[in-house]
């Protein structure tokens, strides 16, 4: 009576492996039944952030000189920006920096003297894109002597909506695609195995290389026209890779 009992476990071990390794050789199987395909999107738009790096700069052999005179310029430039209608989100100091260096040229300040410069950056970020170019020249006339660099950009909201109609055009083009190959190898397409996402967008930059720096700080800057800027278009796009089972 063992005996048999024992014979019969093994036979149950034996049949119970059995059925684990069928679905796995199945799969195995149907794995390799693929088509990969992969197809792109793009959406274009209109930026509708700017964000806008401006610095009042001042020297001083003096360092206390250099740092009242920053000071006052960097508040004038500060009201003169609100009142055009900025706010305390759209306006944000970024860097503040104190160095001296010995100027070897004759100068303002004359021959081999050690010069103290102070440099104060504000950082506009605003959805009022049309305005860019009203408040590079109101911060200039009130003192900024320095624009480092113009960026025009989707705000995440709109980023994340242009992107999700970039990633169906690209997953409509990846099936036409698919089926398009399936049509030609006369097989159906039964299912997905596989889906990898990716997209970007590049902001419109613009460096400044101290576009409306002073030739000598402290000088009075020449009469400017009113700074025309246009944004230009950006191009949101995605792609997909995507493998299909097919029959």
């Amino acid at each position: 009576m063992k005996r048999n009992l024992l014979v019969s476990g093994t036979l149950l071990l034996l049949l119970v492996s059995a059925c684990i390794c069928v679905p796995a050789l199945a799969a195995t199987t149907s794995d390799e039944q693929i088509i990969s395909v992969s197809g792109t999107g793009k959406v274009t738009a209109t930026p509708d952030q700017v964000t806008i790096s401006i610095a009042v700069e001042t020297e001083n052999p003096d360092v206390k000189v250099a740092q009242q005179e920053n000071a006052q310029k960097i508040n004038e430039v500060d009201i003169a920006l609100r009142a055009i209608g900025l706010t305390d989100d759209e306006l944000k100091t970024t860097g503040y920096s104190i160095y001296s260096y010995t100027n070897e040229d004759n100068s303002l300040f004359g021959k081999d003297q050690k010069i103290y410069r102070v440099t104060n950056t504000v950082l506009v970020t605003t959805q009022k894109t049309d305005m860019a170019g009203d408040i590079i020249d109101t911060a200039i006339a009130n003192g900024a002597n320095s624009v480092n660099y113009i960026s025009f950009s989707l705000t995440d909201e709109t980023y994340n909506s242009l992107r999700t109609k970039a990633l169906t055009a690209a997953v409509v083009q990846a099936r036409v695609d698919a089926d398009a190959v399936s049509a030609a190898l006369g097989v159906t397409i039964t299912g997905v195995s596989g889906v990898n996402v990716g997209s970007s967008y590049v902001p419109n930059s613009y460096q400044s290389s101290d576009m409306y720096m002073e030739k000598s700080m402290g000088g009075a800057p020449a009469p400017m026209a009113r700074t025309s800027i246009q944004p230009g278009d950006v191009d949101v796009t995605a792609s997909v890779s995507i493998q299909y089972f097919f029959a």
